[in-house]
């Protein structure tokens, strides 16, 4: 069942005129579509400044789109009437990167993790106290947590604190916003593991944003890649990451560190800075990095394709008609829901 469809979702940041600047919009996110089933994981990855995270904060809807449409579960989320948005907001959660920010240090553990109960239900103390405990034993918590504060744990318990608040509300999708970065490497798999056991248990979708090429591969059941607001490659998580099409999509983990010494990697170099958003360049906004650019790359922004089993956005797929030996047919609108990319590299 599908339960988040985002279809050509775009949100732009006005800029005001300045010495430097001289007005114009910040293109955060361009024309971005993707669905989420219920029960599984979209990884988003790319750079910094892609878009990953304006994608998930208009998810949480902390940010309203500029245009473009969201649903879940079949309803329209500018539809919805006050009643309808407060379901929605005890159905989607988010962990957030740092857990030493997303914390309030002056509250006990317990008050963290009850608050989502005390905004959207009413619970007696016993109560409530109660669901707190049962949520620290399912992050793997003692009970005596419940009666400290933030700072007398380690930056992973943290993290653990910030799952068990998030599954409060038993929400059905959770916002991942780089939930490991913050944390050493020897606690990363530990977190991960967690998330992939509640999922298990609970029936929980994770959107998963990060930069991390691994734990995308590790967590994810479908891949996005972004580039400058753009979607360049989308599908199964182990296609993409063990043989990636788009040519960024090679750079990104030819760049990543090899899981085993020995393991041989492709060499790409990309030259050149990541554009400005303000004024991404035509055609293909890669283009200008891109090692197999071609003349209409420049002129021509690429559809998204398919092909090998997954949305590709180059044209060394989508060549021009007449020309090319194999004319690929561009992704009909929904065609994300596919089950070539809702049931591929599972974690």
């Amino acid at each position: 069942m599908t339960l988040l469809e985002v279809d050509n979702l775009v949100k732009h940041f006005p800029v005001k005129g300045g010495f430097f600047t001289g007005g114009g919009v910040v293109r955060a996110v361009d024309g971005v579509s993707f669905r989420i089933e219920a029960g599984r994981t979209v990884g988003v990855v790319g750079e910094s400044g892609c878009g990953k995270t304006t994608t998930a904060k208009v998810v949480l809807g902390l940010e309203t789109p500029t245009s473009g449409t969201l649903r879940f579960e079949g309803a329209d989320l500018q539809t919805l009437d006050a009643a309808g948005r407060r379901r929605y907001r005890r159905s989607v959660q988010a962990v957030f990167q740092d857990p030493f920010a997303s914390l309030n240090p002056r509250m006990r553990v317990g008050a963290i993790i009850t608050e989502p109960l005390v905004v959207h239900e009413q619970l007696a103390r016993g109560e409530a106290r109660e669901r707190a405990l049962r949520l620290l034993d399912v992050v793997s918590l003692p009970e005596r947590s419940i009666d400290l504060f933030p700072h007398e744990f380690s930056g992973g318990q943290r993290q653990r604190i910030a799952i068990a608040r998030a599954l409060a509300l038993e929400p059905k999708l959770i916002v991942l916003d780089e939930p490991v970065s913050a944390l050493d490497v020897s606690i990363r798999a530990q977190i991960l593991n967690l998330l992939r056991d509640l999922q298990a248990r609970l029936g929980l979708a994770y959107l998963f944003i990060t930069h991390d090429l691994a734990a995308v591969a590790y967590m994810s059941h479908t891949v996005a890649v972004m580039y400058l607001g753009k979607l360049v490659e989308f599908g199964p998580a182990r296609a993409v990451a063990t043989a990636p099409q788009h040519p960024y999509t090679r750079a990104l983990f030819a760049a990543a560190l090899p899981s085993h010494p020995d393991e041989r990697r492709e060499d790409v170099t990309l030259v050149g800075e990541v554009p400005s958003p303000l004024a991404p360049p035509p055609g293909c906004r890669f283009h200008t990095r891109c090692p197999v650019v071609m003349e209409r790359c420049a002129r021509e922004e690429p559809p998204l394709v398919h092909t090998d089993g997954r949305l590709v956005a180059c044209h060394l797929y989508s060549p021009t008609p007449g020309v090319g030996p194999w004319q690929p047919q561009r992704a009909a609108p929904g065609s994300l829901t596919s089950p070539s990319f809702t049931t591929g590299g599972a974690p």
